[in-house]
């Protein structure tokens, strides 16, 4: 999986800067951030509605199609902010042994 991610940063960073009439990436990065942010936002709720769909004459297959829109447009805007996927996978990685509430509480500052 790793390297698929590692696939897809690479790609993404190369048509940042190609022609925004090619290639959806470098239209999206020209759009800049908000309009990044936007298709997220819009990628995640498709993805929590293809969620609440499974069973109800929605197979997984169209959950996991929004699942992937979804991670292909975080990493866009990871690129966009100077980072990658494996900044992500090493977050993930620090947080094994960890009880996720431990983890959670750790991470939550003054209320």
């Amino acid at each position: 999986m790793n390297e698929i991610l590692q696939q897809l940063d690479l790609i993404i960073a190369q048509r940042r800067s190609a022609d925004p009439d090619a290639s959806y990436v470098a239209q999206l990065h020209a759009q800049g951030l908000n309009k990044i942010l936007e298709k997220v936002g819009e990628e995640c709720v498709e993805t929590i509605l293809a969620a609440k769909d499974c069973g109800n004459e929605t197979s997984t297959e169209h959950l996991v199609q929004e699942t992937a829109d979804l991670w292909f447009h975080c990493l866009v805007m990871l690129s966009h902010l100077g980072t990658d996927s494996q900044a992500v996978l090493d977050a993930l990685s620090d947080r094994f042994g960890l009880s996720g509430l431990a983890e959670k509480a750790a991470r939550q500052g003054p209320e």
